[in-house]
């Protein structure tokens, strides 16, 4: 990032940080804990389906797509609040 103090550059890089990190946990409440207590959400349905299983299928590859898309849409808006944006 030519032409910023290091100062810039460390909030940057704070910020950044922290994102992921909010959706590393993110990931991981859908990758592991939602399919973890799949046998306890199975108890109730949506449309017609146990919602441990319609959670593990359906649910995560929602979540996944929309973590996806707001991760980049907040990535920019940090790289464009530091003048480092496209």
């Amino acid at each position: 990032m030519p032409g910023q103090d290091m100062g810039s550059r460390e909030a940057h890089w704070t910020k950044t940080r922290n994102l992921n990190t909010t959706i590393m946990v993110l990931w991981a409440i859908f990758a592991i804990i939602i399919p973890w207590n799949a046998d306890s959400l199975n108890a109730y349905t949506f449309l017609g389906f146990p919602l441990g299983y319609y959670m593990c299928v359906q649910g995560s590859l929602i979540a996944f797509v929309a973590l996806i898309w707001i991760q980049n849409w907040r990535q920019d808006q940090i790289d464009d609040e530091f003048g480092v944006g496209e």
